[in-house]
């Protein structure tokens, strides 16, 4: 069963990726632009599997939608230590 709350976010989500990819000749003047997608996109992928879920191998989706937001997680932190870490410390 889906829950409304997750349909909404992939519906924003798609939004974002619909000006992400509308922009993105504007997007490229930030620094590490490459790892902050990759994090969006594990993120989206993340939304749609917890949407997929609701339909057939939950368990198996809901695993993957975790492990999406980990490594979604993981590269928004590093972009953010890149942009903002300490630099000559």
């Amino acid at each position: 069963m889906i829950q409304e709350n997750e349909l909404v976010m992939l519906i924003i989500a798609i939004g974002v990726l619909v000006f992400v990819v509308g922009n993105f000749s504007r997007l490229k003047m930030f620094p590490a632009l490459k790892i902050l997608i990759a994090g969006f996109v594990m993120f989206f992928t993340g939304w749609i599997f917890t949407v997929l879920e609701g339909f057939f191998w939950n368990m198996f989706l809901n695993f993957m939608e975790h492990i999406c937001y980990i490594g979604g997680s993981i590269l928004v932190a590093v972009w953010c230590w890149k942009i903002f870490g300490r630099k000559g410390a």
